[in-house]
């Protein structure tokens, strides 16, 4: 019996001992490791506006509709670009619906808006070319049309970008080497120097379109 009660006494030390250094000493490590060495990136690369409040995250897209902004890469997370709701369309590369889409269409054939509807490859391909006035044979990178597999890539390709500035230039009536300027400073380089390709960072570059100190510097 006093064998049984040394044992018992000897594991829920080792117990305790484990749980205070795997539960309590490690997480506290790691935590104040982050917030020393890189807290922005520790608190989410959050981006603020002068007056202090949250507009966003440099590694988590947001939806860009209108022609005075470049857009980001399409998404499938959630009803797009939703955070909570990360992921892709999970079609794979024969999927006629992720090259075609899927539109309703009412009795007489005529296509409807609904909310199971899904834009196709082709469609993407075509909404592109007609927004930044492509011609019908002109390539698209293939960022600017597929979805990625987060559905919240916070960048675009330099050629995709290159492509939409002359309609942003456009549409805020400024120079286009001002906007073809401001896609270079935004623009993240390979990680490591040689691992992927650089990105546009799509977020912070149309913030600094909305900023005149930005765009007259």
């Amino acid at each position: 019996m006093k064998t049984f009660l040394v044992e018992l006494k000897t594991s829920l030390l080792v117990t305790l001992m484990l749980v205070l250094a795997c539960c309590v000493a490690y997480p506290l490590a790691v935590w104040a490791g982050g917030q020393a060495l890189f807290a922005d990136k520790a608190n989410g690369s959050l981006i603020m506006d002068k007056n202090g409040g949250v507009v966003g995250s440099r590694l988590i897209a947001q939806g860009f509709s209108s022609d005075k902004y470049f857009q980001p890469r399409p998404s499938a997370a959630g009803n797009g670009y939703d955070p909570t709701s990360s992921g892709g369309t999970n079609y794979g590369p024969t999927s006629d619906k992720l090259a075609n889409g899927s539109h309703a269409r009412d009795k007489s054939g005529k296509p409807v808006n609904d909310p199971n509807n899904f834009d196709g490859i082709k469609d993407l391909v075509a909404a592109y070319r007609t927004a930044n006035g492509l011609g019908a044979g002109d390539p698209v990178p293939a960022d600017a049309v597929t979805r990625s597999g987060s559905g919240l890539d916070p960048h675009i390709s330099i050629a995709n970008a290159e492509l939409q500035a002359p309609r942003v230039a456009r549409t805020r009536g400024i120079d286009l080497a001002a906007v073809q300027a401001l896609i270079e400073a935004n623009t993240d380089g390979r990680d490591l120097g040689i691992l992927g390709d650089p990105g546009v960072n799509v977020l912070t570059l149309n913030l600094a379109l909305d900023s005149p100190r930005e765009v007259n510097r």
